[in-house]
This record gives C-alpha cells, sequence and structure tokens, in this order.
C-alpha cells in the first residue's frame, strides 16, 4: 500500500463485499429461522383445533386427558377456563423457556380455551448453526477477495507511484520518459498522453514568462496605483505609481506587509473585503498619505496558482471632483439665489393684478407678463435643483413602496384643470394597482411632467390615455395623446436638457426643457427605462418600465 488512493480503494472494496455477505448471511439466517416457526405455529393451530373437538366436557378428566394428548403430540397442552385460570397443565411445574403458544376457543363447559405451545429451542439451535456455516463461508469467500485485490492494487500501486514521480519532475528537462509506466491499459494510455503533453506545457510556461513580464511592465508605466497582495495581505506587486502615492521608497519589496506601506484604514478594509466576500468592490476614497487627493478605487480578487488575493486599481479623480463640485455649486447657488427675488416679483405682480395699477390699458397685460416670466424662472430653478438632487444621491430617502395607480391618480387631479381649459379629455381605465420601490413624490413629479406635456401640446378636443399593465417582474405605465408629435430626428434628444422640440410654443407654454430629464433620471434611479415612439400630427406615447416590488 504506497498510496492513499490505493488503501481508500482496497479498504472501501473489503468494506462493502464484507456487509453484502454478512447481510446476505443475516437475510437468510432470519428467513429461514421465520419460515420454521410459521411452519410450527401452522401445525400446532392445526392440532389444537382438532383437539378441541375431543375435549372433555367435565372437569375431573382434564387433567387425565391433557397428558394423554401431550404424550400423543409433543405439545405442551393448557386448558383455560373464561378468566384465563388455568384447570388442567400438561407440564404445570415446568421452568419459564421459549416457548411458541396458539390458543384456540371451545365449546365444552366450564373451559373455554385449548393453548398448545411447543419450544423454539430447536429452532434456534438450527438457525445458530446455519449461521455459523455461513459465517465461515463468508469469512473464506473474504480472505480470497482481499488476497486478489491486494496483487490487483499492488501493481495498480506501482503504476500509480510511477506517474506520480513523472509528474512531480515534469519540467524537469533531464527527465526519462522510461519512468513512465507502458502498457495498453488506461493507466498506459495516461502515460502517453503525459509524453504528448510535456512540450507543451514547457512552451506556454515560456510564454506565460513573457507574458508576465510584458504586463509588469506595463502595470509599472502606468499613471493608475496599481496594489497586489497575497491572502496575508502581503504585497505581492505595487507599481511606483501607487508608491508614489504613498510617500513609500522606491522600488517596493515584495513580500512587505501592507500595513507597513498603506496607513489609510480605509483601503486595507477594502483589500481586506475582497479576500474574504471573494467580490469587486468599486470606492470612492480620499486618502490623507496622498494630500487629500481622491480616488477611484476599484479591487477583485485575484486567483493565483496556489493561493489568491487581491488587486486595487486607484484612479485619481480628484480634479473631476473639483469640477463636478463646483458645477453642482453653481446650479444649486444660482438657483437659490434667483428664488427669492422671483418670489418678491411674483408676489408683487399678484398685488398689481389686484387693482394697484391706474393703468386701465396696459397695467393687466404687464402684470400678467411679469407673472409668466417669474412663474417660469422659478420652475427653471426647481427643475435645476431637482436634477441636482437627482445626480447626486445626497440625503436621498430609502426607496419604499410606491402605489402607481395612487400617484397616478394625483398626479390626474394635478393637471385636470389645465386639461379642462384646453378642452382635454383625460382617460385612465386601466390602471392595475401594482407596486414598485421608490420616491413617491418623485414618481409623482415624473407623472406630472408627462400629463402636463400631453395636455399642453395636444390639440383641441384631443384626449390624453394613461395605462398600467403588470407583468411577472415588472409594471409598464404607458402615457399617450393626440398631440402635435415629435419629428423622428427629435425623438433621440427629447431627455436632454433643454432641448425642446419646438422652442418657440415651449417658452409660450412655460416649459423649462428639463421636465423629460427628470423623467429619465428618476425611473433610472428606481432601475427601470423610459422609451417614446411619437409621429407628426398623430400624437406621442411615452412608455416606463420600472421592476415590480412584491412583499414578503
Amino acid at each position: 500500500m504506497r498510496t492513499r488512493i490505493v488503501r481508500r480503494f482496497l479498504w472501501s472494496a473489503f468494506v462493502l463485499f464484507a456487509i453484502s455477505l454478512f447481510g446476505v448471511d443475516l437475510y437468510v439466517t432470519h428467513v429461514t429461522s421465520n419460515n420454521e416457526t410459521e411452519d410450527l405455529r401452522a401445525a400446532l393451530t392445526t392440532q389444537a383445533r382438532m383437539l378441541a373437538a375431543q375435549l372433555p366436557a367435565a372437569s375431573p378428566h382434564f387433567d387425565t386427558w391433557v397428558k394423554s394428548v401431550a404424550a400423543q403430540s409433543g405439545a405442551r397442552v393448557t386448558v383455560l377456563d373464561r378468566n384465563g385460570a388455568t384447570l388442567a397443565d400438561s407440564e404445570p411445574n415446568t421452568e419459564t423457556a421459549t416457548l411458541l403458544s396458539v390458543a384456540v376457543p371451545v365449546d365444552a363447559a366450564p373451559a373455554a380455551t385449548l393453548k398448545l405451545s411447543r419450544s423454539l429451542d430447536p429452532i434456534n439451535a438450527r438457525a445458530s448453526a446455519l449461521s455459523f456455516r455461513l459465517l465461515a463461508v463468508s469469512l473464506l469467500s473474504l480472505a480470497l477477495a482481499a488476497g486478489l485485490a491486494f496483487i490487483f492494487v499492488e501493481s495498480f500501486s506501482r503504476q500509480i507511484s510511477s506517474l506520480r514521480a513523472y509528474s512531480e519532475r515534469l519540467l524537469d528537462p533531464q527527465i526519462s520518459e522510461q519512468e513512465l509506466p507502458s502498457g495498453d491499459d488506461d493507466l498506459g494510455a495516461l502515460a502517453q498522453s503525459l509524453r504528448r503533453t510535456v512540450p507543451r506545457i514547457r512552451a506556454l510556461l515560456e510564454s506565460l514568462k513573457l507574458e508576465g513580464a510584458r504586463r509588469e511592465a506595463i502595470l509599472s508605466s502606468m499613471v493608475e496605483g496599481v496594489l497586489a497582495v497575497d491572502k496575508d495581505l502581503r504585497v505581492t506587486f505595487c507599481n511606483n505609481s501607487f508608491a508614489r502615492t504613498m510617500g513609500a521608497r522606491i522600488p517596493v519589496s515584495p513580500g512587505m506587509q501592507l500595513l507597513e506601506l498603506v496607513r489609510d484604514p480605509a483601503l486595507i478594509e477594502i483589500m481586506t473585503d475582497v479576500l474574504s466576500t471573494g467580490e469587486r468592490v468599486e470606492r470612492r476614497l480620499t486618502l490623507s498619505a496622498a494630500d487629500q487627493h481622491s480616488f477611484e478605487v476599484l479591487a477583485g480578487p485575484l486567483a493565483g496558482p496556489s493561493t489568491r488575493g487581491a488587486l486595487a486599481i486607484l484612479h485619481d479623480v480628484t480634479e473631476i471632483e473639483r469640477l463636478e463640485r463646483v458645477r453642482k455649486d453653481f446650479v444649486a447657488n444660482v438657483s437659490h439665489e434667483l428664488r427669492t427675488p422671483l418670489a418678491a416679483i411674483r408676489g408683487y405682480a399678484e398685488t398689481l393684478l389686484d387693482g394697484a395699477l391706474q393703468d386701465q390699458e396696459n397695467n393687466h397685460r404687464f402684470v400678467e407678463i411679469i407673472q409668466a416670466q417669474a412663474t417660469r424662472l422659478t420652475n427653471i430653478a426647481s427643475d435645476l435643483l431637482t436634477i441636482s438632487e437627482l445626480e447626486s444621491n445626497l440625503a436621498a430617502p430609502p426607496p419604499k413602496p410606491v402605489s402607481i395607480r395612487s400617484a397616478l391618480e394625483s398626479a390626474l387631479r394635478t393637471v385636470e384643470s389645465g386639461a379642462r381649459i384646453r378642452g382635454v379629455r383625460l382617460l385612465s381605465e386601466e390602471l392595475d394597482d401594482v407596486q414598485v420601490l421608490g420616491n413617491e413624490l418623485q414618481l409623482e413629479q415624473v407623472f406630472v411632467n408627462l400629463l402636463d406635456n400631453a395636455v399642453k401640446f395636444n390639440r383641441p378636443h384631443g384626449e390624453v390615455r394613461v395605462e398600467v399593465h403588470s407583468t411577472d417582474g415588472t409594471a409598464q405605465i404607458i402615457i399617450s395623446d393626440t398631440g402635435i408629435g415629435i419629428p423622428s430626428e427629435d425623438l433621440p434628444r427629447v431627455f436632454e436638457r433643454f432641448y425642446r422640440v419646438d422652442k418657440g410654443r415651449s417658452k409660450e407654454m412655460g416649459g423649462t426643457g428639463l421636465g423629460l430629464s427628470i423623467v429619465k433620471h428618476v425611473i433610472e434611479q428606481m432601475g427601470g427605462t423610459v422609451a417614446v415612439s411619437s409621429q407628426v400630427g398623430q400624437g406621442s406615447r411615452f412608455t416606463l418600465t420600472v421592476p415590480r416590488f412584491f412583499s414578503s
């Protein structure tokens, strides 16, 4: 026994064979014993029924009768009354033994039951003898099987050992192919495969060495910082960009503990998470060792030939963050600064409309223009803030289950007066009551924006139809109108900020050019999609598809 596989094979086969033999032995012994017992039971039953008809009617004759019958039948005979008390017994002083008893009713008073009993010892003795003979045969069979298995497995073990020794020295140029086993069996075929595979493995190894050298050269020259660690958080590779970022001495020695190179706990935590979960991690960090520069860190598992590790790439996004911050601050600040004077203009215009001006010819028209412009600028500021919040995701409340029907009904009530003034009918017959995960106010704003556009850009006495359909995993909201439609060349750009199909009419209607952009942002944040189809003069059709929410 030279290998574990040989020992396992031999012992598994031996134990399986032994279990099978002993199982058969037990089964045969059990069946034989049961059969003899049932035969005895049937014979006793027949005898008991025959003797029951011969039982005397008077009790003084029972003792003589049971002894006579017991001598003839070879069984113990017992007569019992109706209460189970013994009236007569052929062997009253017999010691307790293993007996098989059969009882039958009789009609002769005072006797009620006749019981015949025989010892099971002869049957048990024969069963024991049979079991012993079967055991002897089984042990002999096991010995022969073990000898044959040992001879076979010993030969198999020698060939396996030769293959293992050859595979351990596979890349040794001095290895001799004569060490491999020969033959026409499966192991011989395996040896032939190894002979053919060795040259290809050596060529592949050389190719991998060359590729590794190229990859290391590329990584070393990258602007992005690259760090690789093993499962024990020891540095296996670190390019010069990463070393300079960390302020470390170049070159960094492989095998260094990561804590000696990196002092930032957030980056160490990322590498630890990747090693423990085996999943990619993408996170933005501000590293104190890099003069508070911000980095987009992309880390993932790194599987090696003998161990696992983690690889992280650090992309400096400090300048990008600054530009994003400037842009967002600009939008937020401008919107904030405009809201206060615009609110004052709107209030002053309403005061004028209440009769503060005496110019009966022009005051009302001027005031309406001031009010319309103030309202439009207020809408622009509001929409800009909405987009800024959607893009930043700062302090965004967690998504909650929202009823689409409830949000649509609220939006329909909002645009109902405007639709009535323009003579546009709002139709909402098919509204499945499904739930999605999102922000209820944002979803209502989406529906208000789409319905408001459908009403404003509709023809007189036109229609706006709202439908909600649900499938196994998604909810589909369709808002269609019979309005002026959108030219095909403008369809790809309708969701861009400030893009207007009919610029003159959009301004006249008070549109900001941000409504559809808000729609796209909100739906995509919910994991959904927005699609539009339209023909000039025949209306437009907006289709929102969002994942459904199923309560547990």
